[in-house]
């Protein structure tokens, strides 16, 4: 009992240790992000609205911006017909979330976060100009114009609370959660080994790809923490992160069953953004891409 105790102890305080100068970074970043969110998400939503057959490519862009509820914006821009599934599919591939944020506070290099955001811009893009011409050939539907209910509002916050206050507010969230999941990697390296540990994903690389897709599905930004995190601490192989970092969609998908009343499409979009992190990540760790 007592040894137990020590190792929660140790894993507590190694957690605490190693992401404490991370909050300050972080509310820096997190006040960049909610500036720009504010002066510039209904910019970006306007831009994707009238894209028209650039849809994908400014989607696939505008997505990789730093704004959180970016795809949040996007799935209600589907719901109201306004945007095409490949332009939703490609926001939500290049779509980076928490990972930057992350990614800055352990103090990666600009060119390696540079390549990796071009990496899923160029991935989401290319997908989302497949989905669109897959979908013309076999669904000829016209456009329904409907009423987009606010970002703000499908994202349950509260714009009101002013640039300060909200980051403030995200800061505190995705620090508690990262100091959870760093508790709950540093336990698990512990309990099984962290020679163990390796082996297993490393000697079964295909089966990491399929499990981080399948966290990537989780509709929140905690997802991509997690697996930005087993990849800096070398837990998993490039085309994992790719896969996982590519399915995940934020608060996407949440509010895409929200507002599109056809479970047949979401069903259609959850498979084809699992099937496209799945399939990249496979061909990333193939080709032996390492950045």
């Amino acid at each position: 009992m007592h040894d137990i105790i020590h190792t929660i102890a140790h894993c507590l305080e190694h957690a605490l240790e190693h992401n404490i100068k991370l909050l300050f970074f972080l509310f820096l970043t997190y006040l960049l992000m909610e500036y720009l969110e504010h002066k510039a998400g209904h910019k970006s939503n306007a831009i994707i609205k009238n894209s028209g057959n650039f849809g994908p490519l400014l989607g696939g862009i505008l997505g990789a911006a730093p704004q959180c509820g970016f795809s949040a914006a996007a799935s209600s821009l589907y719901a109201g017909k306004v945007i095409t599934m490949g332009t939703l599919i490609a926001i939500y591939l290049s779509t980076s979330d928490e990972m930057l944020p992350i990614f800055l506070s352990e103090a990666v290099e600009i060119e390696t976060i540079a390549k990796i955001l071009g990496i899923k811009i160029l991935l989401g893009v290319i997908t989302g100009y497949i989905v669109d011409t897959v979908y013309k050939l076999v669904n000829n539907k016209d456009k329904e114009e409907m009423n987009i209910h606010a970002m703000c509002e499908h994202e349950r916050c509260n714009c009101k609370d002013g640039i300060i206050r909200s980051a403030v507010k995200h800061t505190v969230k995705i620090f508690i959660f990262i100091l959870i999941v760093s508790f709950a990697i540093n336990l698990t390296v512990e309990l099984v080994g962290e020679d163990t540990l390796e082996s297993f994903l490393t000697k079964m690389p295909v089966l990491s790809v399929v499990v981080a897709a399948i966290i990537g599905l989780i509709p929140n930004c905690a997802s991509s923490v997690v697996i930005t995190r087993l990849y800096l601490e070398e837990m998993i192989s490039f085309g994992a992160m790719m896969s996982g970092l590519l399915v995940g969609a934020g608060i996407g998908l949440a509010i895409l069953f929200r507002t599109n009343k056809s479970k047949k499409e979401n069903g259609i979009i959850v498979a084809t953004l699992f099937g496209s992190g799945v399939i990249w990540g496979i061909l990333i760790d193939i080709a032996g891409i390492i950045i």
